[in-house]
């Protein structure tokens, strides 16, 4: 297993961005690495960084403006050569179906719930580094 990972965090908002880092701590779970974030306020950032590689996972906020997470996400599956996975933030629960539309691999609703994100995130880190071996 890998020493750390680097999770891409996107939200406009500095408040989700900071959830998302105390949510998951040093790490989400025991078996998983040490997480590394790399925060971006724009998509644009986005898409600059997963084109430069070393992504694990995203967690992209669906609420974001001006580019919400949802359609970020749909369009990072379809140009992103093997497009790391992705957290979805969502509004309500209500929102699940455009979270699968999006292609997200998972989604947890907002404000960040600690024990639900860190379960969710620990998820695809173990997915992706099951790919990995």
């Amino acid at each position: 297993m890998q020493a750390t990972a680097t999770v891409l965090v996107y939200s406009d908002n500095a408040n989700t961005r900071e959830q998302v880092r105390l949510a998951t701590g040093r790490r989400p779970a025991p078996d998983v690495p040490v997480v590394e974030f790399l925060e971006c306020a724009t998509a644009p950032a986005v898409l600059e960084e997963l084109e430069r590689g070393g992504i694990d996972v995203c967690v992209l906020d669906g609420e974001a403006t001006p580019m919400g997470g949802m359609g970020l996400c749909r369009q990072i599956k379809d140009e992103i050569f093997e497009c790391p996975p992705v957290l979805l933030l969502i509004g309500r629960p209500q929102d699940a179906w455009l979270a699968t539309w999006s292609r997200a691999e998972a989604a947890v609703t907002l404000p960040v719930e600690p024990v639900e994100f860190a379960s969710a995130l620990a998820s695809l880190l173990r997915q992706k580094s099951a790919l990995n071996v």
